[in-house]
């Protein structure tokens, strides 16, 4: 149990010093590294995704505020208070293509060109419906080549087409006609903005702005002398602007492990640089529900089975959100390498300590091992066991050191022993020679007094009782019987009630079962003759002496009770019945010499005797109280003839 326990220490010292601190550095190094990379990257994000969201926001005011100065061109204005806007030379019925020499001309619906050259600045166009008052303004809208297309609703009751102007027209598209229109739920809100721009992104309402992956301006033009609303201007712009924003943003490595969204108020994606996720919901690829809130947002969760930091930015203007999803494992590459290396590391220091562990420290535990093997031997009782010597270091120091330790230590017992043999029995001598001679004085000189009374009846069974006393009391032998034992306490106080008469009565009970148990031999008169000589000296009632006895597990138990005047605290404090020959030493001679005096045998001295024979845990213990009597219980190990303690 030693070894194991030992061993055990130790082997959980080094666990508890060395490698649990090891593993929660490294746990520790690993958690803050990560938070730490987590939080530099979010405070490095919310900067960028701030910058680029002002940006984005100029891209779409550089539009708005072409579009203003569109709405406030004669152009515009005429083309929508006029009852014809196809007349006045508004529209012609002339578009621009290539020449072969890559030159642009007006040319006729059979392609023929009919005017002159098309400025440079329009290349890039297929189609354009143009006329000489339109040129400026088409120049002014061709300077931001992401504007697609653009065309007016007229309020005016005499247009034509519906009600639509278009400023640059494409095949493949369809505009909504007016009548149409007006039932859509935009056109409320674009009324009620009374001429701030309404941007719609893609696949918001693709029934208005078409399939094309295109953001779209929808705005009141109002009459400039009346104010009142005369039609609606609507400009779409292309993608490819946002593309090179944030391909200039970042560089192609972030690009590839990072994907940018522009998303609604509902979650839907407008933008996707990508091009993989534009119409879908962002809902569908995020682990958890985004809840879109006015401020900058960044924490990292799964979006589309990928561990990702997702952060936002609200781009308020517009009701809409700049969405960056970043790749967690590329974001941490450089630091999972330095984590590998400091792994490494830990793996190392492990490894050595437990190579330290094994080699040196269980080398330390074998020889203590070894010694406290014999230590256990000696524990036994085999004191001739003797450790090996072995090494040259502390160990074989200790094991010297025990060698001659357990040398002295043979010596001493024997030479303990012996003394104490000599003590014991000069102490034991000297205790059973203590009866008082007054006691056998005072027994004779009633029996005279009987004698000369002519009570011959009462003096034969005196010299009877006497006789039983001195026949127990002369035996040769240090233990009787408990029944001997109570014989002999019958006749004490048979014949002590002959000389105090009707001074008390005394009561024995004994099972028969215990009668044969070994007791000490006077061990109860001297208990007896305290009661009758100190718990009765003053009393006015008949006092009563009960002896009874009864067994508990290994143990005899007898009490002595009485019910005379009992003990004051203090008195009973001065009662040593338990106290060690160092502790009675210490008090004064006299007040011993008085106690043993004024006791007989003396309580004390069966207390000793008790102590001396049967060892700790056995002797005797009261329990008194003023005015209330005193009980002594007797505690002796439970044994019969032949039996050995």
């Amino acid at each position: 149990m030693c070894t194991m326990n030992l061993r055990f220490k130790m082997f959980s010292g080094f666990i508890l010093l060395i490698i649990i601190p090891l593993l929660l550095l490294g746990t520790i190094t690993f958690v803050i590294t990560f938070n730490l990379l987590e939080k530099k990257y979010s405070e490095q994000a919310q900067f960028s995704m701030r910058a680029m969201s002002h940006s984005i926001g100029y891209i779409f005011d550089e539009i708005n505020k072409v579009s203003d100065t569109g709405i406030a061109n004669n152009v515009f204005q005429k083309a929508l208070v006029s009852p014809n806007p196809y007349e006045h030379d508004m529209v012609s019925s002339s578009v621009v293509r290539y020449d072969d020499n890559g030159k642009l001309y007006f040319v006729d619906e059979q392609g023929r060109p009919v005017g002159k050259q098309v400025d440079d600045t329009l290349k890039g166009t297929d189609y354009i419906r143009m006329n000489e008052r339109q040129q400026n303004f088409r120049k002014l809208l061709f300077n931001h080549p992401a504007i697609s297309y653009a065309f007016l609703y007229n309020f005016s009751p005499y247009a034509q087409r519906e009600g639509i102007i278009p400023i640059f027209s494409k095949d493949n598209f369809k505009e909504m006609p007016f009548h149409e229109f007006k039932k859509h739920p935009v056109f409320k809100k674009v009324m009620d903005l009374n001429g701030v721009p309404l941007w719609v992104g893609p696949n918001e309402f693709p029934e208005l702005t078409g399939s094309e992956q295109v953001f779209t301006q929808i705005r009141v033009v109002k009459d400039l002398s009346t104010m009142r609303p005369i039609g609606i201007s609507i400009i779409q712009i292309k993608n490819w602007d946002l593309d090179t924003f944030f391909n200039k943003f970042y560089t192609a490595d972030q690009m590839e492990n990072t994907k940018f969204f522009i998303v609604n108020r509902d979650g839907q994606i407008l933008y996707d640089n990508s091009k993989q996720l534009a119409g879908h919901m962002i809902a569908d690829y995020a682990s958890k529900p985004i809840k879109f809130e006015n401020t900058y947002v960044s924490y990292k969760d799964k979006f589309g089975e990928r561990e990702s930091v997702i952060t936002y930015h609200p781009m308020s203007d517009y009701g809409w959100y700049l969405i960056s999803v970043r790749d967690w494992s590329s974001l941490s590459k450089e630091m999972v390498v330095f984590l590998k290396w400091v792994s490494t590391i830990l793996f190392l220091c492990i490894l050595g300590a437990l190579l330290f562990n094994l080699l040196f420290t269980n080398r330390i535990t074998r020889n203590i091992t070894r010694i406290v093997r014999f230590m256990r031997r000696v524990e036994d009782g085999d004191l001739n066991a003797r450790v090996d010597e072995e090494g040259r270091d502390e160990l074989r120091m200790l094991s010297h050191g025990f060698n001659s330790l357990m040398e002295r230590v043979s010596g001493l017992i024997d030479q303990v022993k012996n003394e104490q043999q000599q003590k014991n029995k000069a102490e034991m001598r000297v205790l059973e020679a203590q009866i008082k001679p007054h006691f056998l004085f005072n027994t004779l000189e009633s029996i005279n007094v009987l004698a000369i009374q002519n009570e011959g009846r009462k003096v034969s069974q005196m010299v009877y009782r006497l006789g039983n006393i001195l026949r127990i009391s002369i035996q040769d032998k240090e233990e009787i019987t408990l029944r001997e034992e109570l014989e002999y306490l019958k006749s004490y106080l048979e014949i002590q009630k002959f000389r105090f008469e009707e001074l008390f009565n005394f009561e024995i009970d004994v099972p028969e079962h215990i009668m044969h148990c070994k007791v000490m031999k006077l061990t109860l008169q001297p208990l007896v003759e305290n009661s009758i000589q100190h718990g009765f000296d003053g009393i006015e009632h008949t006092g009563w002496i009960r002896i009874t006895a009864f067994e508990d597990e290994d143990r005899i138990l007898i009490r002595v009770e009485d019910n005379g005047m009992g003990m004051s605290n203090e008195q009973l404090r001065k009662f040593q019945y338990m106290l060690s020959d160092e502790q009675k030493s210490v008090l004064p001679q006299e007040e011993e010499s008085y106690n043993t005096e004024r006791r007989g045998l003396g309580v004390r001295s069966v207390a000793d005797r008790l102590r001396i024979r049967y060892g700790p845990g056995y002797g005797l213990f009261i329990c008194s109280a003023s005015q209330m009597g005193t009980m002594i219980q007797c505690v002796i190990p439970k044994y019969e003839q032949g039996d050995t303690l």
